[in-house]
């Protein structure tokens, strides 16, 4: 069948080279209507292009895209604009929103199609990020814990850098992904801070892991074994799905409902190609809302056009250490804010706090630290060299392991988290 087109024009061209390019386009497909984004130097009066002429509303020249693409059945953009009337930062703009509406976009030496998304038959809430360590996985295992906590029937599917080759299921509701577990894990060459096992220890549900390699401009994987991590979880008849994504990569499978996790340090979200996530996005959870991470402007900045609560993340040690002797390994840039909460909240003696983890040269330097030598528990995220190192070091010195949790929090006078997230997950199994 014929893709139907629907034309971007401008009038800093003539109106009789617009008709030529169009009779041009009409080879290949059929020009369905004309979306006039602006410019009048090459016009006399309206121009005569040969289709209907749609112009740009109110909404903005996105939004009136859309619409007119809608209204006239386009499956594809054709971009015969240029500059001065839309320039680059404009383009990837249009770009973004006709994918996120399902429709391709294509111009003189591009081409765009809406990224592959498969549908399961079970409700499923994608959560996904702006990038890497921005408290992805802290978010996803808060609603999966949420979930449980209420008696749902929830699965986990991970995607990541360092996921397993077939994708693999791990059972957390009984406790049985502990340090031990983990240990073994590494000891047989396995990433053991790897997501998923992260999900399962953490939140105590059951959760798959599966791999990636790349991502796209819109977060397409090069590479992923999420479709067979899915049938996996298919089988454990869940009454929802959680797709986590990978850094900035989507998972390939299409979300009833999706939510995007944003740092505040890097100001309103949707930049670029990222406006795409953004677009096809229920809810943002911007992390990071507080000093040193982010300033107050970039607060200020966060507002998204779409639902927005900023949110901070704190440690939550997976088990009681009240009046013990800790050291404390994390990925956050500033571990000292990590630890005053301990302290505060868990009455916790945090003797020392690193944010190493993620750096093998640093950490194994903080590992032989003198402050790590006077602590009785190493307290550690589950993360980058968190097993294969600080709990293999631990174990050998005799020192107990206890594993940590990141926790998000919404900040005063923001909407309540976990009623938004609840929400979200109520939608997509259609309760709400």
């Amino acid at each position: 069948m014929a893709e139907k087109l629907l034309a971007l024009v401008d009038g800093e061209h003539y109106p009789p080279v617009v008709r030529a390019a169009l009779e041009r386009a009409g080879q290949h497909g059929e020009v369905v209507a004309a979306l006039l984004l602006g410019g009048r130097e090459k016009l006399a009066g309206d121009p005569e292009y040969g289709v209907p002429l749609e112009r740009v509303g109110a909404g903005g020249a996105a939004e009136s895209m859309v619409e007119a693409a809608r209204r006239h059945g386009a499956t594809s953009i054709l971009d015969l604009s240029d500059e001065p009337v839309l320039d680059e930062t404009g383009r990837i703009a249009l770009i973004t929103h006709a994918l996120a509406a399902g429709v391709g976009y294509a111009g003189a030496d591009f081409a765009f199609e809406p990224p592959p998304r498969r549908r399961i038959g079970v409700p499923t809430v994608a959560v996904i990020g702006s990038g890497k360590r921005v408290g992805k996985t802290a978010v996803s295992g808060h609603l999966a814990r949420l979930l449980a906590a209420r008696g749902d029937r929830v699965v986990v599917v991970a995607m990541g850098r360092g996921g397993p080759a077939r994708p693999e299921l791990v059972e957390g509701s009984d406790g049985g992904v502990g340090v031990d577990e983990l240990l073994e894990r590494s000891r047989a060459g396995e990433h053991a801070a790897s997501d998923f096992l992260e999900d399962a220890a953490l939140a105590r549900v059951s959760a798959i892991g599966a791999r990636r390699c790349g991502s796209g401009l819109l977060g397409t994987p090069y590479m992923s074994n999420v479709d067979e991590a899915v049938e996996l979880a298919l089988g454990q008849e869940p009454e929802l799905i959680l797709l986590e994504g990978s850094g900035a990569a989507v998972p390939p499978i299409a979300a009833d409902r999706t939510l995007l996790v944003h740092p505040a340090s890097s100001g309103a979200p949707g930049a670029g190609f990222g406006r795409y996530r953004l677009l096809v996005s229920d809810l943002v959870v911007a992390t990071m809302c507080e000093a040193p991470y982010a300033t107050p402007e970039q607060l200020a900045a966060l507002g998204a056009g779409r639902p927005v609560v900023k949110t901070v993340l704190r440690p939550v040690p997976d088990a009681p250490l009240a009046g013990r002797r800790v050291v404390l390994f994390t990925t956050a840039p500033d571990p000292e804010l990590m630890a005053e909460h301990l302290r505060t909240e868990y009455d916790v003696d945090v003797v020392a706090a690193f944010g190493s983890l993620s750096d093998r040269e640093q950490l194994a330097r903080d590992l032989a630290s003198a402050e790590t030598s006077r602590a009785d528990v190493y307290l550690t995220e589950v993360k980058a060299a968190a097993i294969d190192m600080v709990a293999a070091a631990a174990r050998d010195r005799g020192r107990e392991v206890v594993l940590c949790n990141n926790q998000p929090q919404a900040l005063d006078g923001e909407p309540d988290l976990d009623r938004l997230l609840l929400a979200l997950a109520d939608q997509a199994v259609g309760r709400g």
